[in-house]
């Protein structure tokens, strides 16, 4: 088991969550965070999974959301272009 799944695994456990896959949860949630670190800004990956979390933890089936929301977010952070100043 690697140190990241390890990490995750425990967690999970702390927060009292059960992933039904964590491996697919992690990489769609390090893809996001990618692509908003490259197409907006570094400091606004953090900021944008914990706000799809804070959203997924809302519905019904957070993974689900999760996914669908990550997607979403990650194509809107890769066309991201920021307001001109006025």
């Amino acid at each position: 088991m690697s140190t990241m799944s390890e990490w995750i695994e425990a967690v999970c456990k702390e927060l009292g969550l059960e992933l039904s896959d964590p491996g697919a949860t992690t990489s769609t949630v390090l893809d996001l965070t990618a692509d908003v670190a490259h197409g907006v800004a570094r400091p606004a990956a953090p900021v944008t999974a914990y706000l799809v979390g804070l959203a997924a933890g809302r519905t019904a089936d957070p993974e689900a959301t999760t996914s669908a929301m990550a997607g979403l977010l990650g194509e809107r952070a890769k066309s991201w272009k920021p307001a001109e100043p006025e």
